[in-house]
């Protein structure tokens, strides 16, 4: 007969906030948050937090028991496709302004 299952008692929020924290810390440093550092946090809450400067991102997060993961990304930011697709499409447009100034004079 197999033993039963121990239920898994999750940690509470300000258990884990505390985990993230330190895990930012020894990661960033104590001074992380600092302006002189360059790392802002961009969104979070108790068992996660998203960390950027310039193009790398750290997301930190703290499973129900305490074990913290930290995933690094180096991807194209949102903000860089945005400013991507108007630059497309201000070439869009100035291609067709020619255009249609060279259909309007004739030739």
């Amino acid at each position: 007969m197999p033993e039963p299952i121990e239920p898994v008692e999750p940690i509470p929020p300000e258990r884990a906030r505390a985990i993230l924290d330190a895990a930012i810390r020894e990661r960033l440093g104590e001074d992380w948050d600092d302006e002189q550092t360059g790392w802002v946090r961009i969104s979070g809450h108790d068992y996660m937090a998203r960390l950027a400067r310039g193009r790398i991102t750290l997301d930190f997060y703290v499973d129900l028991l305490g074990h913290v993961t930290v995933e690094k990304s180096t991807e194209n930011t949102p903000g860089e496709a945005i400013r991507l697709a108007l630059f497309i499409l201000l070439a869009l447009s100035l291609v067709i302004a020619l255009l249609i100034v060279r259909i309007v004079s004739g030739g």
